[in-house]
């Protein structure tokens, strides 16, 4: 798994790969510039003409070094060195004597010395890396104001300058670099997959520099990114002679009057996941609608019309998930409190389920341990009781409330966070905001479901369904474009995102 690190922990790894691989500093920062100019050279036009923003430290040394090696293609490069005291760090020295024998370098010093940026230039910051723990001031805020308002394509090398690594709370908003494309040198950085950032990175490029492998396995970490290869050993092998009843029951509470479409789109996401038998528990208004949407489903329907009020025939062999569509009707509310008090087993819980837990704090000492909890951040607000200022204190919260109730819990969003009781944190690779649409996050919980059915741990639940439904949802806007996805685009893509998870 790709692991997210601290500023300390960065740079810590950085000495310790150049003492185990007797390198000198100055020689990762040549690597590192050499991957980000050979990744950057694909999205450059020969005509393109380069700004570069080079701090005093080791992040405008990459700047310089990258700046050398773009002239050796030809490109049109000026190249603009912050520095104010006259100091540089030795790496960021080496580089700046390297290129002076190749082009003139405009030292910035006073405000007097900031350029004004042509009109289609490509601008490369490269002014602040991740060590940085105050806001933008003085000369570096007005440099970054011109980059912003200057309408020219940003990218920015390792972390946008003016951005923490972590918590942005107490930053200045005004002064961090909005980048087109960030290139992250080896890891991502937590900031960058928050979305009160948004602002300051479209796009992610994660550039392999060669860090030392025992380096990197020494530091400790409670974030890391979910890829391909950690979801491949995952995946169930089937056995030739495998039946329907090896793939596992699931029952889902869904739907009400108005909602029956929710139960439809969880059901046919279930079935689409593998599982073995699916039995819905719907009230009686969408019976005619759910067997003829969703053949291959068994009902369970409510005397009620138009909500769910009854917890029907429950088996310990059942994998139940609810949520999708229940609306927060009082007996409904009543069926929820008698289904966690009889169930021992994990469980998926989503949706209006969420809603109703919020409404009765006594329901979150009933949900059973290892449960798997799908809120939006509005849900996850409403559960612990308290609007967050930004998805980095959402995320503290949230983990706070996996570790007290023994939950796992899948905060969705760009990035989906699926965090453990144990309190850590894996972020997810796939999805596109096409994904961002109605009964996007009822096909989410259908693929859980399904998944727990299986016999897959709550844990490989968790992030193979989350994966499972970024990937097809990928797929799906492939085919479709991200303007037009629906929720059921995803599931009809979920075959493809198999095949894609599957051993190559």
């Amino acid at each position: 798994m790709l692991k997210l690190f601290d500023a300390q922990q960065i740079k810590a790894m950085d000495t310790c790969t150049v003492e185990k691989q007797d390198i000198q500093s100055v020689d990762l920062m040549e690597r590192a510039s050499l991957a980000l100019f050979e990744s950057l050279c694909h999205l450059l036009d020969e005509d393109s003409h380069i700004v570069i923003f080079a701090g005093s430290g080791n992040n405008g040394g990459d700047a310089l070094a990258l700046a050398r090696m773009l002239l050796t293609k030809h490109f049109s490069v000026d190249v603009y060195l912050i520095n104010p005291n006259g100091i540089l760090s030795a790496d960021c020295a080496a580089n700046k004597a390297r290129l002076e024998r190749l082009l003139y370098i405009n030292e910035i010093r006073s405000d007097k010395d900031i350029p004004q940026i042509e009109k289609g230039s490509v601008v490369i910051d490269g002014i602040f890396g991740s060590g940085l723990n105050r806001p933008l001031s003085d000369i570096y805020l007005q440099i970054v104001s011109v980059i912003n308002n200057s309408g020219s394509i940003v990218y920015s090398i390792d972390i946008p300058s003016g951005l923490f690594v972590e918590d942005n709370s107490m930053n200045n908003p005004d002064g961090i670099v909005k980048a087109d494309r960030v290139f992250s040198f080896q890891f991502p950085k937590l900031s960058l997959l928050l979305p009160e950032n948004a602002d300051y990175c479209s796009h992610l490029t994660i550039l392999d520099i060669g860090l030392c492998s025992e380096c990197i396995d020494e530091q400790f970490s409670d974030y890391s990114c979910i890829e391909r290869r950690d979801i491949e050993p995952m995946l169930k092998k089937r056995n030739t002679f495998a039946h329907k009843g090896v793939f596992g029951h699931a029952l889902i509470f869904a739907g009400s009057f108005g909602k029956i479409g929710a139960a439809v789109l969880s059901a046919r996401a279930c079935l689409r996941a593998g599982v073995g038998l699916l039995t819905m528990r719907i009230p009686s208004c969408g019976v005619e609608i759910l067997q003829t949407a969703v053949p291959e489903a068994m009902v369970s329907a409510e005397e009620e019309k138009e909500w769910l009020s009854g917890v029907g025939g429950i088996s310990d062999k059942m994998t139940i998930g609810i949520g999708p569509g229940i609306g927060l009707c009082q007996v409904t509310g009543d069926l929820l409190k008698t289904l966690l008090t009889v169930s021992s087993k994990p469980m998926v819980i989503d949706a209006d389920a969420l809603n109703l837990i919020a409404k009765d704090e006594s329901l979150k000492l009933l949900i059973p341990k290892e449960s798997i909890l799908t809120p939006h951040p509005v849900e996850l607000d409403r559960l612990i009781g308290c609007r967050c200022l930004s998805g980095y204190e959402r995320l503290q919260k949230a983990r706070e409330f996996a570790e007290t109730y023994s939950v796992y819990v899948v905060l969705k969003g760009a990035y989906t966070a699926t965090i453990t009781p144990e309190k850590k944190v894996f972020f997810n690779s796939t999805g596109n905001p096409g994904m961002a649409t109605a009964g996007s996050g009822d096909v989410l919980t259908g693929v859980i479901t399904s998944l727990l059915a299986q016999k897959y741990s709550p844990f490989e639940s968790a992030v193979f369904g989350v994966y499972l439904h970024g990937s097809a949802g990928d797929f799906a806007a492939k085919s479709k474009s991200v303007y037009s996805l629906l929720a059921s685009d995803i599931i009809g893509y979920l075959g493809k995102a198999y095949r894609g998870i599957e051993k190559r």
